[in-house]
């Protein structure tokens, strides 16, 4: 199956100079790069399409909503804004960073501009090249210049179009230079112009083994028009905040009449990829769960994955980022000093199936008489999760790198007859009490001695430690994305160099499904329609160990947004999703995130026994979405240069 790459290359090539205004000599410097170096040879069009793709703004190890793209995301990284996590680094919801140096609006624009200019120059040199290779290659700079105004209008709304060089003669007047903000709906459409012209001019592979990595393909086109098409689906659909210029342009919002001709095209572009990509199965077995927790572990870094549709890909030295460095449990910590950065909530642990559960859905972790349940081990509570659960969060003892990872609240000491009593009442937001409880701040721990002579860190190697919040502050580490392999003196913050799936097989299905239930629940498709979203979700779903879905139910598009939160969890889409539901205020509306708090306790038994207690957050930290954020602040100086470009509403 086709593999297709985004390869971050560092270029010495000087930047394109473009434009009648420039002053003209008949001999040019030599330091200067002219079009006929660039565009008169394959090997210059290489360095330009790559300077291309590397400008492609993707929200992959190096994106954080604080620091923006390109970036190291040490600091609140992604998941710790939806409530997937919680991070020492991260104490509330957020916006991404409207400030100075943001670098995404005008980063999309340099990129627009490079596509532009490419598609405008590229025919005065086509004569060459072969006709269909010249053709390939404005399907190409088509499909980054789409997916650079996407990033655009999940942002901001309507947005200015530029589809061809802005050239600025001194003296002459900039009103050409000012363009105004275009409709949302136009900037939607303009992303779906875009794609469309690349699915159209793209090849199905670019060899003939279909294995060059590094460009996309009109399949790679139909994937992402699946995505954006959903998004600005559900965005006609969802959302409530309008905004018109003085010349009536609606600017922000869309008429929800739109909604079902953007699913319709999210699901013709989905249906695309039938035949050509599949989920990856390597290795799984229907009936041994230990097969299927393997086999989604490895599809993150099997580079022949056939599920893989659009990858980014790291090269030691030239392109690293800092993943492990920065998640791995507190024992693995390597010489940089970080770890546990991305700490899985007990609101996402729940979402699985397979838990002991209450009839509101959270997890059992009390008996009928209000006690506590034992366990001999951690894990026994999760034994009958699915194993999607275990391949994407570290429990507590579970094991990686051979490791069993020991994460741990405290030592109880109190006498066990008759059942231990909660050591908080129910809802409470207070500190656990300190007698009967033997804990520790930093990981430079006392050992306790048990009642059977046995030696016991009362934290354990990863936390819980009280003073120190390099540890598993929620009772549990992250586990999708860390390499199983990389030894802990590599651990390094500038070193890791694992591959960014931005786009699976696994989120064309789900955008499939979420189509076809958004355009039945609009009265566009019936029983067919519903039938298949539950058929695709179902593949899903039995990759990953779940349950089938076989009763749609009376709220269908709800089963699908919850399995897209367990599948794309860690890959930066919920933060999306979340918005373009707009249901973000809603969820976190002074909302503080539960965790899991594993305490061994000394008497129960001759060896000791585990309970768990669930409670909200021990930091407190509240989490309330301003639905003001949907729509987001216009960075300063695009006002500034422009009066057509106002600002969005509440800025």
């Amino acid at each position: 199956m086709k593999k297709y790459t985004i390869i971050i290359m560092v270029f010495g090539l000087a930047a394109i100079v473009a434009g009648s205004g420039c002053r003209k000599l008949d001999v040019p410097p030599k330091s200067i790069i002219q079009d006929q170096d660039v565009f008169g040879s394959s090997q210059g069009i290489v360095a330009y399409m790559a300077r291309l793709y590397s400008e492609l703004p993707i929200e992959d190890f190096r994106y954080s909503p604080q620091r923006g793209l390109n970036m190291f995301w040490i600091i609140s990284p992604t998941p710790a804004t939806t409530g997937e996590a919680l991070s020492r680094d991260q104490t509330g919801s957020m916006q991404e960073n409207p400030g100075p140096d943001w670098n995404i609006w005008s980063g999309c624009y340099t990129a627009i501009r490079d596509c532009d200019y490419f598609i405008q120059t590229i025919p005065t040199y086509a004569a060459n090249y072969n006709a269909d290779t010249v053709k390939r290659w404005i399907g190409e700079a088509y499909f980054i210049r789409g997916m650079t105004y996407f990033a655009l209008v999940k942002r901001f709304g309507g947005v200015p179009l530029v589809n061809k060089v802005l050239n600025y003669k001194p003296g002459s007047a900039v009103d050409s230079l000012q363009v105004p903000r275009a409709s949302e709906k136009a900037t939607w459409d303009q992303v779906d112009a875009d794609l469309t012209f690349a699915i159209n001019n793209l090849p199905e592979a670019w060899t003939s083994d279909g294995k060059n990595g590094s460009r996309a393909n009109k399949y790679v086109a139909a994937a992402f028009e699946s995505r954006a098409m959903l998004y600005a689906g559900t965005t006609a659909k969802y959302n409530t905040t309008t905004l018109f210029d003085a010349s009536h342009n609606q600017v922000c919002g869309m008429p929800t009449s739109e909604a079902a001709a953007y699913f319709q095209k999210s699901l013709s572009a989905a249906k695309m990829l039938d035949g050509h990509y599949s989920l990856y199965l390597s290795g799984w077995s229907a009936t041994d769960k230990s097969a299927q927790y393997q086999n989604f572990v490895n599809l993150f870094f099997d580079a022949a994955s056939p599920e893989n549709v659009f990858i980014r890909e790291y090269q030691y030295p030239n392109s690293v980022h800092g993943y492990d460095a920065y998640n791995v449990p507190r024992q693995l910590i390597g010489s940089n000093g970080y770890s546990s950065e991305v700490n899985p909530t007990l609101d996402f642990v729940e979402l699985f199936d397979g838990l002991p559960k209450n009839p509101d859905g959270t997890l059992t972790t009390l008996d009928a008489g209000g006690h506590y349940l034992l366990f001999d081990n951690t894990m026994d509570l999760f034994a009958n999760a699915e194993p999607r659960l275990r391949g994407t969060v570290i429990l507590p003892g579970d094991q990686f790198k051979g490791q069993a990872i020991d994460i741990r609240r405290g030592i109880y000491t109190g006498a066990v007859g008759g059942g231990i009593s909660p050591l908080l009442p129910a809802g409470s937001r207070a500190q656990y009490p300190t007698t009967n409880l033997v804990t520790s701040s930093t990981a430079s721990q006392t050992a306790y001695k048990l009642p059977n002579g046995n030696l016991m860190n009362p934290a354990g190697l990863s936390g819980v430690f009280t003073g120190d919040q390099t540890c598993a502050i929620s009772g549990f580490s992250v586990r999708k994305w860390l390499n199983p392999n990389l030894p802990t003196a590599q651990v390094l913050e500038n070193n890791e160099t694992q591959t960014w799936i931005e786009m699976r097989y696994a989120e064309v299905l789900l955008n499939r499904a979420e189509a076809e239930a958004e355009l039945v629940s609009l009265g566009q498709g019936g029983a067919d329609l519903q039938t298949d979203a539950m058929a695709v979700v179902n593949q899903v779903r039995t990759r990953a160990g779940a349950i089938p879905w076989t009763d749609p139910g009376t709220t269908p598009i709800d089963t699908i947004r919850k399995e897209r939160r367990k599948e794309l969890a860690f890959e930066n889409k919920t933060y999306w999703d979340l918005r373009r539901w707009r249901i973000f205020s809603k969820e976190q509306n002074g909302r503080i995130y539960r965790i899991l708090m594993p305490f061994f306790a000394a008497n129960a038994g001759p060896n000791g026994q585990y309970f768990f207690d669930a409670r909200t957050d021990e930091r407190n930290d509240v989490y309330t979405y301003d639905p003001r954020w949907y729509y987001e602040q216009l960075p300063g100086n695009a006002i500034s240069k422009s009066p057509n470009v106002i600002q969005n509403p509440g800025f």
